[in-house]
């Protein structure tokens, strides 16, 4: 088991903006993972990052009064802050302007350079989106996400054939029904994969902030083409990667174009696309243009890292879509975190400070459902497995209620409840880390103290 690798991405956040609640949902997810994987002996690859090229950039870049370097290592910069404050404990940090990023972007270029031909894209194009759609696509002449008026373009442009690879990428999602997850996004992917595919633009001349494309100078590689690149730059030797993780407007991206440009290469395929759905806030997807942007560094200021950690993993069922609230976030926080473990690490603490401890075999941690939980997290239904575990912490305090050590001072008692909540802190550690840590501490030295309390009631 050692020896064994996992390797798991997350989507890289386009800079453009400061990073919002909506992303962080799914980095704490792949830190989850990755900590599970590791808890298991795994050797765990875990890459996230910034994709800084295409023209919003250059736009945004030009309305903050910056050049387009000076722009993105600002807001870079506030991306990898707000994961050290979640606790996001990545392998590498990738962005798409390191130099070693843009050769090998270049170099993926003329390896595929069979697949790749001169002529004029005439479609539609979503500068927001970064995103060529079809005229079906559109919501009322819309762009399908960002609801605004999509501009219809027309150039030059080099196209990578994509129409090529129809047949193996159906033939993929069949004899791979796990390369897509959940069922739902491949059924849908494949209804649209059946309806045709048309070749890719992968080229634009409008603008000048991108990779320059090695077969023309007067072009610059497309946003995409260059960002998918990423997982295969930064993999460090761990390709291929054994889990994606991104939200459902990067499906097809990541389910048809990036296989496609591999099958191309000569590269061998991911395991597991996942595409997750929106936080959304009141309903509406969380957007910079909507108004509704919850920073996750105003929420870990005010609630602390793994109140929102704990929220986004066992509220929502990873995949669907969840509504963001900060109501449920406390009365999860007061009635689970506070009142379940908080209340049993300082009862049992407290009494064992008070009366000792004497080994026994533990009986009580029969009663915990490990096997589910193992199996939860690796059918990535975080929430299920959150509630086996706060389902046995329930066990634990009805324990202590009904053996009431306080009276009877029994350390025997006191020791399966010490081991019980000692296996809990280990669960518990892909989801509330820094918790976790504080528990195994306070519970693994000779003299057991009452110690801090760890979750203080949210009035």
């Amino acid at each position: 088991m050692a020896n064994k690798k996992f390797y798991v991405t997350t989507a890289i956040d386009y800079v453009n903006a400061e990073p919002h609640i909506g992303h962080a949902y799914q980095k704490i997810i792949a830190d989850a993972i990755s900590r599970w994987h590791k808890q298991k002996g795994e050797k765990v690859w875990f890459l996230t990052g910034t994709d800084e090229h295409g023209k919003k950039i250059a736009i945004s870049a030009e309305n903050a009064g910056k050049k387009p370097k000076e722009f993105v290592d600002s807001i870079s910069k506030k991306f990898k802050e707000a994961w050290d404050k979640l606790d996001i404990g990545y392998d590498k940090f990738i962005r798409t302007t390191d130099k070693e990023h843009e050769k090998f972007v270049q170099d993926f270029v003329k390896k595929v350079e069979k697949d790749i031909y001169k002529g004029e894209y005439e479609g539609y194009y979503c500068t927001r989106c970064e995103a060529y759609y079809t005229e079906k696509d559109l919501d009322n002449g819309c762009c399908p996400y960002h609801k605004t008026k999509i501009e219809k373009i027309k150039e030059e442009t080099y196209f990578f054939k994509l129409s090529k690879y129809q047949d193996k990428l159906l033939r993929l999602y069949k004899e791979h029904p796990e390369f897509v997850l959940p069922k739902e996004r491949r059924n849908e992917i494949v209804n649209r994969v059946k309806e045709g595919l048309q070749d890719l633009s992968i080229t634009r001349t409008n603008f000048s902030w991108g990779i320059g494309f090695p077969l023309d100078k007067k072009h610059v590689v497309y946003v995409w083409f260059d960002a998918l690149l990423n997982y295969l730059s930064g993999a460090n030797g761990n390709w291929p990667a054994d889990l994606h993780l991104l939200g459902k407007d990067n499906g097809w991206f990541h389910a048809v174009i990036w296989p496609a440009m591999l099958l191309s290469a000569g590269y061998k395929l991911p395991k597991t696309v996942f595409i997750h759905g929106f936080l959304t806030f009141n309903g509406e997807k969380i957007s910079k243009s909507l108004g509704n942007v919850i920073s996750p560094n105003y929420l870990v200021e005010k609630y602390g890292v793994d109140s929102v950690r704990y929220f986004v993993l066992r509220n929502f069922v990873f995949g669907e879509d969840g509504d963001f609230s900060e109501k449920v976030l406390v009365e999860r926080y007061n009635n689970e975190l506070a009142n379940k473990l908080g209340n049993l690490v300082s009862r049992v603490a407290t009494l064992i400070e008070k009366n000792g401890i004497e080994k026994i075999q533990n009986k009580l941690i029969k009663k915990l459902k490990l096997k589910e939980i193992e199996e939860d997290f690796d059918n990535y239904e975080f929430d299920k497995a959150l509630n086996e575990i706060f389902a046995f912490i329930d066990i634990c305090n009805e324990y202590v209620q009904s053996k009431k050590p306080w009276e009877t001072k029994d350390k025997k008692v006191l020791y399966e409840l010490k081991e019980s909540i000692l296996k809990i802190a280990e669960l518990l550690y892909p989801f509330i880390p820094s918790t976790s840590e504080k528990i195994t501490k306070q519970f693994s030295v000779k003299n057991i103290e009452k110690g801090e309390i760890l979750f203080r009631k949210i009035e």
